[in-house]
């Protein structure tokens, strides 16, 4: 027997950490009771799954190297990789970048973090074969905010991510990298994840298209998490054609993935030829009344609404008083939901999938050593998570989780009205990145990571030397009519001089 069984004081320090005070006769029958478990734990730690067959189908894979500032003037790369795929397919010729939690087996993913730096992955997530299967080749992993916990693009191990229309400003967050890589013409699409607006806000603030497909539509299997009931991947890309093909290549049932139940799916590029005539918009009123809320953005906003009129659609008013506070909700889960994740070495827990036994032996090595050192939206989200726990009892995060329902229903009866909700992505402009003025960015992308329906974000306009981004909120499962909504206003509308 390798593995060394507990002294007396681990043991009493165990049941401490579990709220137990144990009598000297406990602790010497649990140090008895344990030790006797200890081989058949060291035999199931010996088990050996069997490696996803998209690893034997596509050995060609260079770990390659990180990128000087020469070369990657935004900071958007972490490192430049090359993984071939398939010799046809409907992403033939297509490079993509993947955001840095995104496993690939062989190249390094480090979640924009210091604790997981060094850690290589040892298998594909599910998107990364389906793209590899329809011809993508892997060209870069992409910088990201610190474990995905903030929305500016500025917390990364890495340092922060320059926007690529103009450099002084921020990114947007968490998936910075992916929006910012856009802007090199060696990069064709980049994946990013969004718990709380992660693919919106980079959409938004660098000019870029990008959705947050309906909750599960997309498997998240062998993707770094946050809370499993916020997870989504997706696409993000230079234009809402490549958003289409690549959504559908990525979704569909994973039998890896619990999360999904049904999953319908759609002919994502066949539906943008179909017109927005007969569509109906509804502008919500609230998502225009956000504390930090901009006039130019607004208008912009509306200016979208108008051209998409024009192309066909109706447009009407709506009112949902619920969506002023809603993303409160998301302040609720997140921080108990990732110090679970971080107790459980960010592998959550009592689901039947696929499980990264390598990714939580790196976590649980390097946390205790390199924790200092992560950013403080990092620290805030542990301590609150524990204090919100401890405080709390729990509940806090119960009843956010119960309420989902109640305001999943409220926004399917405004889309009883429309086919799409249309608000603006963020209610500001990308900041500059030393503006030390906060308004928070999740206020129109959040709800809709509780609810789970789809929302893509196109940019609109041009203002003060910056993006806008136009977003539209579609009923689950519909992500086609909001890439349809998408395509005929980029079709109609050079948004570069809107």
């Amino acid at each position: 027997m390798s593995t060394k069984a507990p002294s007396a004081e681990e043991i009493r320090e165990l049941g401490r950490a579990g709220n137990f005070e144990l009598t000297p006769g406990e602790v010497e029958a649990l140090t008895m009771m344990i030790s006797r478990w200890i081989p058949t734990l060291e035999r199931v730690d010996a088990l050996k799954a069997d490696a996803q067959p998209s690893i034997a189908r596509y050995p060609k894979r260079d770990a390659g190297a990180p990128m000087n500032r020469k070369d990657d003037p935004l900071n958007a790369i972490v490192r430049k990789v090359h993984v071939a795929g398939a010799p046809s397919g409907k992403l033939k010729g297509m490079r993509i970048g993947l955001k840095d939690s995104v496993c690939v087996a062989g190249i390094p993913a480090s979640g924009g973090s210091h604790i997981l730096q060094g850690y290589v992955a040892d298998v594909d997530a599910t998107i990364v074969t389906r793209m590899l299967d329809e011809g993508a080749e892997i060209v870069a992993m992409l910088n990201m905010d610190d474990f995905a916990l903030s929305g500016d693009g500025k917390t990364s191990a890495y340092g922060p991510v320059h926007n690529p229309v103009n450099q002084e400003h921020c990114s947007g967050g968490s998936s910075c990298g992916s929006g910012a890589a856009l802007g090199y013409d060696w990069i064709d699409a980049t994946i990013g994840t969004d718990q709380g607006g992660s693919i919106r806000i980079p959409s938004s603030w660098s000019g870029v298209v990008g959705i947050k497909p309906t909750y599960t539509l997309v498997p998240y299997t062998g993707v770094m998490s946050i809370d499993p009931s916020l997870d989504h991947v997706g696409p993000m890309t230079k234009n809402v054609r490549d958003c289409a093909r690549l959504l559908e290549v990525m979704a569909g049932k994973d039998p890896m993935d619990p999360r999904q139940q049904q999953v319908p799916i759609e002919r994502y590029v066949e539906s943008l030829d179909k017109g927005v005539k007969g569509l109906r918009l509804g502008i919500l009123k609230e998502g225009f009344e956000h504390e930090g809320a901009e006039a130019d953005v607004n208008d912009a906003v509306c200016s979208a609404a108008a051209s998409l009129e024009k192309a066909g659609a109706t447009v009407q008013e709506i009112s949902l008083p619920e969506h002023r506070s809603a993303s409160d909700l998301l302040f609720a889960i997140v921080p108990e939901g990732m110090m679970w994740l971080t107790d459980t070495a960010l592998q959550s827990i009592h689901f039947n999938g696929l499980y990264n036994p390598s990714l939580a032996d790196f976590f649980s090595t390097h946390v205790r050593e390199r924790g200092s050192r992560e950013a403080i939206t990092v620290k805030f989200m542990s301590v609150m998570g524990r204090f919100v726990q401890r405080r709390f009892n729990g509940r806090v995060y119960a009843k956010a989780q119960n309420y989902r329902p109640k305001l999943r229903a409220l926004y399917d009866d405004a889309l009883k009205k429309c086919d799409a909700l249309v608000m603006p992505t963020t209610p500001m402009k990308a900041p500059r990145l030393d503006s030390q003025e906060f308004y928070s960015m999740v206020t129109n992308t959040a709800p809709f990571n509780i609810t789970g329906h789809p929302g893509l974000s196109v940019p609109c306009a041009m203002s003060k030397g910056v993006p806008v981004g136009l977003m539209l909120i579609g009923r689950h499962f519909e992500d086609a009519a909001l890439l349809r909504l998408g395509y005929a206003f980029e079709q109609s509308v050079d948004w570069r001089k809107a």
